[in-house]
């Protein structure tokens, strides 16, 4: 028994880790079973990731670890060492870097590494890793190595299917809109059709192998899902398929609680806002919905928490925020005579009303804002990152 991880074999737009570790599952000789894979996802703003930053790993049982290590290193130099180097053509503003796979075998899987939480949530080097029992390839084992300690907390399920070869140049993908809608309305499905705008998000845009990943909070949610997809007449013939335990939307990317005082906002091209706050420049960009909303809505001396990932020069790039303190707006007081409103006289020197002339010494009156406190809010299902916990499921972000 051991565990096989494996990483960087896709580009932005071609190939596909997940469907490679299909094929290289589907080759492995007689006598050695697999259990359910792992689709592990890893931090988001890693330099030289792909699509969505996700490395996999697989459990394999055998009497023969031997022969199982000479069918490895065989299928790595024939089918893995060859996508070295690769590059897509693409339109998408991300610099590329080539593909530089990595395979790892552990015999003993580590029983203790913090090495996950810190590959999903900053930048870790394979000099950190735990060493496996072998090694192949380059920078992929960094993700590789990642996916095998996973230490599976807080998982999910997702079924991908893989269309068939002939199709991956582009040919528009078919999957049964009326079978989607009924997915995406059972109970233990998540992520299926965005609710406003009924657009498909389980279907990839680029020329990956995959026809669909549908999710779900169970391994038979998932499965079931799959097959009411795949026995409806409109979507198209697959090459296979497999379910994945995996790591989305368990916010395991979001450390502790970010907390401090507004100071100003800017609302910058598109609607994105820039928070100024004690603690720093926050970010609420323009597709995040009701987070960019309530960023827009901030006053100098709010107090707001957030959960967020720290991006270049130290701004966090908000995911959850609430407001928990909102300050009062100050405005001149009206005079008590003639209902007219005061004006300042000077530094110091109180508001006289321009009509009556009374004089009042306290130059401000403060008005309590009918702001919702303690509400979280996130970005529409559509904008949110693959590890992201809906607000709805019962987490700790809530209280």
């Amino acid at each position: 028994m051991g565990w096989l991880g494996l990483d960087d074999t896709d580009t932005l737009t071609d190939g596909c880790t997940t469907y490679t570790l299909h094929c290289l599952l589907n080759a492995l000789p007689e006598g050695i079973t697999a259990s359910n894979p792992s689709l592990v996802r890893l931090w988001p703003f890693a330099e030289q990731r792909t699509r969505g930053n996700a490395a996999v790993a697989v459990e394999l049982s055998t009497e023969d670890e031997p022969r199982l290590m000479e069918f490895l290193e065989a299928y790595w130099n024939d089918y893995l060492a060859p996508l070295r180097g690769l590059i897509s053509q693409s339109d998408q503003q991300r610099a590329q870097a080539p593909t530089d796979p990595g395979m790892v075998w552990f015999s003993e899987r580590p029983l203790s590494s913090d090495y996950y939480s810190r590959a999903v949530q900053t930048r870790v080097t394979i000099d950190e890793a735990p060493t496996p029992t072998r090694k192949w390839g380059g920078k992929g084992c960094i993700g590789a190595i990642a996916a095998v300690v996973w230490p599976k907390d807080l998982t999910t399920w997702e079924a991908i299917a893989w269309r068939k070869e002939e199709r991956w140049n582009g040919v528009e993908r078919n999957v049964c809109a009326m079978a989607i809608e009924h997915v995406s309305g059972l109970e233990k499905t998540f992520m299926t059709r965005d609710p406003t705008s009924q657009r498909n998000l389980i279907s990839p845009r680029g020329t990956c192998p995959v026809l669909f990943g549908v999710r779900g909070t169970s391994q038979q949610a998932a499965e079931m899902a799959a097959a009411l997809l795949l026995e409806a007449k409109a979507t198209e013939p697959i090459i296979g398929m497999r379910v994945f335990q995996t790591n989305q939307a368990s916010d395991d990317h979001l450390d502790s609680i970010l907390s401090s005082t507004v100071k100003g906002i800017e609302v910058l091209r598109r609607g994105t806002t820039k928070i100024e706050t004690e603690a720093g420049d926050w970010m609420a960009f323009a597709e995040s919905g009701d987070v960019k909303l309530m960023a827009q809505s901030l006053q100098p001396g709010d107090q707001i928490d957030v959960y967020g990932l720290e991006a270049s020069l130290g701004v966090v790039h908000i995911e959850k925020m609430r407001i928990s303190y909102a300050a009062p707006l100050k405005v001149r007081p009206t005079c008590t005579a003639c209902n007219r409103t005061m004006k300042a006289m000077g530094t110091n020197q109180g508001v006289r009303c321009p009509a009556c002339k009374a004089k009042q010494s306290k130059p401000w009156t403060e008005i309590e804002r009918e702001v919702a406190l303690n509400v979280w809010v996130q970005p529409p299902i559509d904008a949110r990152r693959h590890l992201a916990r809906p607000l709805e499921w019962d987490f700790h972000h809530s209280c």
